[in-house]
């Protein structure tokens, strides 16, 4: 399965009003985003579409990576309803990077 951006506004924006979209903003010199990239996709995978992932090459999409003031990566955002709701930047443990994403879905049921 592809998380690969194809376009931000319907892939993030639009699809976050039906489903929490993770967007993770990384780099392929990055370390660290290699690292977190199969951990998150393993959790999108196992996710039952309680959620979606969407991955964002901050080099491919500067304008993107500016606009969501991206400092550092890897930087994940969580958007619901086309806003960002809770952000974690740093490559996390799988399963600290399960409690933030399930912690938030649980506050939000």
């Amino acid at each position: 399965m592809s998380y690969e951006l194809n376009n931000f506004q319907t892939d993030v924006i639009e699809r976050s009003q039906d489903v929490p979209v993770v967007v993770d903003f990384w780099a392929p010199w990055c370390g660290p985003c290699r690292m977190l990239g199969p951990v998150i996709e393993k959790l999108a995978s196992e996710a039952e579409d309680k959620w979606a992932l969407v991955k964002v090459n901050t080099d491919e999409n500067q304008d993107i990576a500016a606009q969501y003031q991206i400092r550092g990566i890897p930087n994940l955002k969580l958007f619901v309803d086309g806003e960002v709701v809770s952000e974690q930047v740093g490559a996390l443990p799988e399963p600290a990077l399960k409690q933030w994403i399930e912690g938030f879905l649980t506050a939000k049921a």
